[in-house]
C-alpha cells in the first residue's frame, strides 16, 4: 500500500511476516485475553454479592421516591422527583427500610451471580482485550493509521460508561418508580405487590446497560466509517431525518414501554449523531489538508 502521504516501507512493522508467525502471535493474544477474562471473572464472582447490591441502588431510589411521594414529604413534587432521579438530591429510603427480592429455584441466585460475574468480567477486562486487539492489527497499519486508531480505543469505553451511567442514575430509577407505582396495596383484601426475582432484575439491568452502552458507540462507528471513506458528512446531514426516525424506533425496541425511557435514550443518541457529523467533517478536512500537503511536496 503506497501513495501520496504514505511512505512505503518504514511505517509498516513486520507486515510480511510468515503466516505461522501471525498465527503464533494470534494465539498469544488470545491466551492473554482469556487469562484476563478468567481473572476478572474470579474477582467479580468473589464480590458478586456486593456487585448485586450495587445494582440494586436504582430500585432503592425508585422505591424511596414512591414512598416519599405517597407520604407527601419534601420529595413529593415533580421537580424534587427529577432532582432525585438525576442524583442532584438525596433520595429517601424505601418505606420498609429494606428491599425484598426473591428467587424461586434452589440455584437461581447462584447462576445469577455467575451471569453477573461474566458480565462484569467482560467490562473489567475490556481495556486488556482492546489493547490485545490493537497490538495484533497495529503492525499492518501505517503510522498515521495507528495514531488515528488510538483515540477510538479511548473513546469507546468512555462512551460506554456514559451510556451506562445514564441508565443507572436516571432511567432505571424512573422505570422502577413507575413500576412500583402500579402496585395495589392497602385496598381491602386484594394486594398486588411487586416481588422481583433476582434473575429477572439482573437481566433487566444488564440488558439496558448493554443497549445504552452500545448505542452510545455511534460516534465511534461513524467516525471509523468516515476514516475509511464509507460515509461522508454530507451524506450524514442529508440522512438526518431518517436517522432520527431510526433512533426512535431502536429506542422503542430497546427500552421499557414508556415514553420517558424512550426519550431518555433517543435524545442523547440524536445528539451523538450530530457530534458524529462534526467528527466526520473534521476527518474530511484533515484528509484534504494532508492530500494538499502531499501534492505540494511532490
Amino acid at each position: 500500500m503506497s501513495g501520496p502521504g504514505y511512505p512505503d516501507e518504514p511505517d509498516i512493522d513486520a507486515s510480511r511476516a510468515p503466516l505461522l508467525d501471525h498465527l503464533i502471535e494470534l494465539r498469544s493474544r488470545l491466551v492473554t485475553s482469556v487469562i484476563a477474562i478468567a481473572v476478572a471473572f474470579a474477582v467479580c464472582f468473589f464480590f458478586a454479592d456486593k456487585l448485586y447490591i450495587f445494582l440494586l441502588h436504582p430500585y432503592e431510589v425508585g422505591s424511596g421516591l414512591l414512598a416519599a411521594q405517597k407520604a407527601g414529604g419534601e420529595h413529593h413534587g415533580p421537580f424534587d422527583l427529577l432532582l432525585a432521579l438525576v442524583g442532584l438530591r438525596d433520595a429517601p429510603l424505601p418505606a420498609t427500610g429494606t428491599l425484598k427480592f426473591v428467587f424461586t429455584a434452589p440455584l437461581e441466585f447462584f447462576f445469577t451471580k455467575i451471569k453477573l460475574a461474566g458480565f462484569g468480567a467482560i467490562v473489567l477486562s475490556f481495556p486488556v482485550l482492546a489493547w490485545q486487539l490493537y497490538r495484533f492489527v497495529a503492525p499492518g497499519l501505517y503510522r498515521k493509521e495507528r495514531n488515528a486508531f488510538l483515540p477510538f480505543l479511548l473513546a469507546a469505553p468512555l462512551l460506554f460508561l456514559l451510556g451506562a451511567a445514564l441508565v443507572y442514575y436516571v432511567m432505571l430509577p424512573f422505570v422502577l418508580w413507575f413500576a412500583l407505582s402500579q402496585q395495589i396495596v392497602g385496598s381491602g383484601a386484594v394486594t398486588v405487590e411487586l416481588l422481583p426475582k433476582v434473575s429477572d432484575y439482573l437481566t433487566l439491568v444488564t440488558t439496558l446497560l448493554m443497549a445504552f452502552g452500545l448505542c452510545f458507540q455511534l460516534p465511534v462507528v461513524l467516525s471509523l466509517c468516515g476514516l475509511a471513506g464509507l460515509v461522508s458528512s454530507a451524506a450524514l446531514r442529508a440522512g438526518r431525518r431518517y436517522a432520527i426516525v431510526a433512533v426512535f424506533v431502536v429506542a422503542a425496541v430497546l427500552t421499557p414501554p414508556d415514553p420517558i425511557s424512550q426519550i431518555t435514550l433517543a435524545v442523547p443518541i440524536c445528539l451523538l449523531y450530530e457530534i458524529s457529523i462534526i467528527c466526520v467533517w473534521l476527518i474530511e478536512r484533515r484528509k484534504k489538508r494532508q492530500d494538499a500537503e502531499a501534492e505540494a511536496a511532490a
